[in-house]
């Protein structure tokens, strides 16, 4: 049975990789912080790890023979500067232990404020913000690295899979008030990644025959929609649980004055807004490498957005009508 390790497993794209690696028959070492009470029922072929992130020589003996070691290990957004490159040098020090590729998430603030509407592999990394920089600088350790073999996936925004993205502490906070918020231009391409499809790109790509490059960047294509094609969505995706508001929908905008204003005092509001630029500036991701690599797999990543908006609201808690239609059903 193939194994892979998955760090930072108690985070939703680490718990998503874990449940999707499972699913496709591997054998799945899942690291987490350690933390009293951890005794909750795993399926047999995942082991939960509780070890810190820096015991190198322990989660290689628990993970021995792991082909893979995923990093999804994602710091708080305001402690990055201090934690996440650090971090990516202990899971890489894991995985040359244990002689495995380490997978990495990537996104699109390596850009920065100018990038292109259409980005590809060959696009160049161009980081202004201090996010930005800080996820150059661990890709750039990866590529610097060859002792070590690494794959870049990067993704448009997180969403589903449970709470902590946009979606739930944003935009549709007040669903079940009706009230819908968008933090851009409506007109504006936006990329999005459903955490169970990029989980699943996660495993697609490691079970690909590697062709021994010591670095590589893909990119997974997700879903491009712009505002008014997402709120249209979502909408969708509400009505057939049976959750349209008797008044129909009101679409609100973000309060980007307010955050920007509050972040001279709060450090997530000041970090917020300087990431704004990218509900500003239109973006796609071009995903044709990457569903070459997989091949007739990537159709398995491509579900329409409705269906993936219907599933994250169930996740968060939004229970189906038994009598509402399905997303599919509402699209004739």
């Amino acid at each position: 049975m193939k194994t892979a390790l998955v760090l930072g497993a108690r985070g939703r794209l680490g718990d998503a990789c874990v449940q999707a690696f499972a699913r496709s028959g591997w054998r799945v070492a899942a690291q987490v912080r350690p933390r009293p009470g951890d005794a909750a029922p795993e399926p047999a072929n995942v082991m939960r790890l509780a070890l810190a992130l820096d015991d190198t020589a322990a989660l290689a003996r628990a993970a021995a023979g792991a082909a893979v070691v995923v990093h999804a290990v994602n710091p708080v957004y305001t402690r990055w500067e201090a934690e996440a490159l650090p971090a990516l040098r202990q899971g890489m020090a894991v995985a040359r232990a244990l002689g495995a590729r380490l997978m990495l998430p990537g996104n699109v603030y390596v850009y920065g404020q100018a990038m292109p509407p259409r980005l590809d592999e060959a696009t160049p990394i161009a980081p202004d913000t201090p996010h930005g920089r800080i996820r150059a600088e661990m890709e750039a350790a990866l590529e610097a690295d060859s002792s070590l073999r690494s794959t870049v996936i990067r993704a448009g925004d997180f969403f589903g899979h449970g709470r902590g993205s946009w979606l739930d502490l944003a935009i549709a906070k007040d669903l079940a008030r009706g009230r819908l918020v968008y933090p851009g231009p409506l007109d504006r391409p936006h990329a999005w990644a459903y955490l169970p499809d990029l989980a699943q790109a996660f495993v697609a790509v490691a079970e690909c025959r590697d062709d021994g490059s010591a670095f590589e960047t893909l990119h997974f294509a997700g879903h491009t929609a712009t505002g008014a094609e997402f709120i249209a969505a979502l909408q969708e995706a509400a009505a057939s649980l049976g959750l349209t508001p008797p008044g129909g929908w009101r679409v609100g905008g973000f309060p980007w004055p307010l955050i920007r204003v509050a972040g001279l005092v709060w450090p997530m509001g000041r970090a917020l807004a300087a990431m704004s630029h990218l509900w500003r500036t239109p973006h796609a991701l071009e995903g044709r490498r990457l569903a070459d690599r997989v091949g007739p797999g990537a159709r398995a990543l491509d579900r329409p957005l409705a269906d993936a908006l219907r599933q994250a609201l169930i996740d968060l808690g939004h229970r189906p009508d038994p009598l509402a239609a399905p997303a599919s059903a509402l699209r004739g």
